[in-house]
C-alpha cells in the first residue's frame, strides 16, 4: 500500500494514555525511518516521534518526551505510539509517514491519520 493507516485516537481525560497503531507506507523502505506527526487545531504539523524500521532507534520530539515512547513489531508491520499522561494540547490529528530523519519532515504521501481528543 502506498498510504498509512493509523487507528486507536479516541476521546480520552487529561492524564490517560493511549496507544496509536500505524501500517507504515509502503515506500518506507526508501528512507527507513518511520515518524508519528500530528497536527492540531490552529497549528503546523508537529514531528512527535519516530524509529529506524530496521534497527528500532527511536527519536522522541521535545514536546513529548518522557510522556511518549515508539515501537514498533516487524512481524505484523505495525509501528504503535504509546502515549501517556495526555494533556489537552496533545490533542491532534495523527498520522505516521516515512520520514526523512535528518530533517524530520515526512516524505511521499500518507493516510487519513486518527483523531485524539483530550479533554481537560
Amino acid at each position: 500500500q502506498e498510504q498509512s493507516a493509523e487507528s486507536g485516537g479516541r476521546l480520552v481525560q487529561a492524564g490517560g494514555s493511549l496507544r496509536l497503531s500505524c501500517v507504515p507506507p509502503g515506500h518506507t523502505f526508501r528512507t527507513n525511518f518511520v515518524g508519528w506527526f500530528r497536527q492540531g487545531p490552529g497549528k503546523e504539523r508537529e514531528f512527535v516521534a519516530g524509529l529506524n524500521w530496521r534497527g528500532g532507534l527511536a527519536y522522541i520530539g521535545d514536546s513529548v518526551k518522557g510522556r511518549f515512547t515508539v515501537s514498533r513489531d516487524n512481524d505484523k508491520n505495525l509501528v504503535y505510539l504509546q502515549m501517556n499522561n495526555l494533556k489537552p494540547e496533545d490533542t491532534a490529528l495523527y498520522y505516521c509517514a516515512a520520514t526523512d530523519f535528518r530533517t524530520k519532515t515526512p516524505v511521499g504521501s500518507w493516510g487519513q491519520g486518527t483523531q485524539v481528543t483530550v479533554s481537560s
